[in-house]
């Protein structure tokens, strides 16, 4: 089964194709400036080179005819023809409270990701052009949606309500949902396998770091806490965002600054602030790690985002760790946790009362699955490369599978009532 995994957004169009026997990518690749002059095709076939082209119209169904015309072209393609996709995987930021697992696309189900932009405005829209997109081009292909937010639906109500009047969580959904579900689960699942253990008598602390970062306590293969709330901005110390901060900080800036609540909110907390506004320097992280450490002149505040960014995380494994009465494992992934050995080594410093020690020399990894604790550390310490697209398709394919079966069960059962 060849299984396609597309992640849209508003103006790009990422995918990866599947072959599901193997788990192999067979290619990749990247619609940039969708809507924009210069939309560009970038596509890598597996052992083949890169190819690279502008596209013709714009929109999705025209970036979604685009990379079918690549996938079944004769030089650049690994396809003979369209027909050889069994099915589509969507990534779906928001499934609010409904969407605890993975589903098959129906009408429904999109209209109820649709009623969810409100809550993931620059996320799910884009996520429905790409449906869509796949419709018009993919007709009658099965497609799938995989939500972010699934996996922490399991989280328990102490967990994800917000301690304000009960009726506004019953009005308006007003609750923790949590984010980077899918990175989590993947990472949680792959550190139970290197560890040889199930996943069912773990309990996992994973740390998704990157622009956006979230981390989640993972007893018994559920998500039972995580730091993301209501929305991506809860949480920690971020490349642009602030994190958690106290409510009231709002009315006071509107007051001070003569801001609006949506410019205090998606302004200056969603997309000045994180280590960017503390350092005034950059959201980058490689940037500030190469200005703190400059042996002339040591950049202050660079270090002090890096310290806060650190300190944020390290309270959350604190917490994380009572609240699951213990930790067998503690997993590093996303661009900052699979890449920067010396943020890990920041994080870690202090956490050796848990048990958690971190070994210098096999710390210093990037962007390769490695076992990087100490050989007295209690609690066993991962660098995990995420892979939410092979999850994505995985799920796809149970879903593809079992609405087979399912089909396959209720033709038996009308042809046994037809006698």
């Amino acid at each position: 089964m060849r299984v396609l995994v597309i992640n849209c957004g508003s103006s790009s169009f990422k995918y990866r194709l599947f072959e599901m026997e193997t788990e192999a990518t067979l290619a990749k690749g990247l619609v940039e400036r969708i809507g924009a002059p210069g939309t560009t095709l970038k596509h890598q076939a597996t052992g083949k080179d890169p190819y690279q082209a502008e596209c013709k119209g714009s929109d999705h169904t025209a970036a979604m005819t685009a990379v079918l015309e690549v996938l079944t072209d004769p030089q650049w393609g690994v396809l003979k023809s369209v027909e050889e996709i069994a099915a589509v995987g969507h990534r779906i930021v928001h499934g609010g409270e409904r969407f605890s697992r993975s589903v098959l696309v129906d009408e429904d189900v999109i209209q109820y990701i649709a009623a969810l932009s409100e809550l993931a405005p620059l996320h799910n829209p884009p996520h429905i052009m790409g449906i869509r997109a796949c419709q018009r081009v993919l007709p009658g292909v099965p497609m799938a949606v995989v939500f972010d937010t699934a996996f922490h639906q399991e989280m328990p109500p102490e967990a994800f309500m917000y301690a304000i009047p009960y009726e506004l969580y019953e009005k308006y959904g007003i609750r923790r949902y949590g984010f980077h579900g899918t990175s989590h689960k993947y990472v949680a699942t792959r550190a139970a396998e290197l560890m040889g253990r199930p996943l069912a008598e773990l309990k996992i602390i994973t740390c998704h770091l990157g622009n956006g970062s979230s981390v989640a306590a993972v007893k018994g293969g559920r998500s039972i806490d995580t730091s993301m709330g209501f929305t991506p901005l809860e949480g920690l110390v971020m490349g642009t965002r602030s994190g958690d901060i106290d409510p009231a900080v709002v009315p006071f800036l509107m007051n001070k600054e003569g801001l609006t609540a949506e410019q205090v909110i998606n302004g200056l907390f969603n997309k000045q602030s994180g280590v960017l506004g503390v350092s005034g320097l950059s959201h980058d992280f490689r940037d500030l790690e190469d200005a703190a450490a400059d042996p002339v002149k040591p950049h202050r505040r660079a270090r002090l985002a890096l310290e806060m960014f650190a300190y944020r995380l390290r309270k959350y494994i604190g917490a994380y760790f009572v609240a699951m009465g213990g930790l067998d494992a503690l997993v590093f992934t996303a661009g900052i946790g699979e890449n920067s050995y010396e943020m890990r080594a920041r994080v870690c410093r202090g956490l050796e009362c848990l048990g958690i020690i971190l070994d210098g020399e096999r710390n210093r990894v990037r962007g390769v699955e490695a076992e990087i604790g100490a050989p007295e550390s209690r609690v066993r310490i991962f660098a995990i490369p995420t892979n939410e697209e092979l999850l994505i398709a995985r799920e796809t394919a149970d879903l593809i599978a079992g609405d087979s079966r399912a089909a396959a069960s209720a033709a038996v059962r009308a042809k046994k009532t037809e006698f």
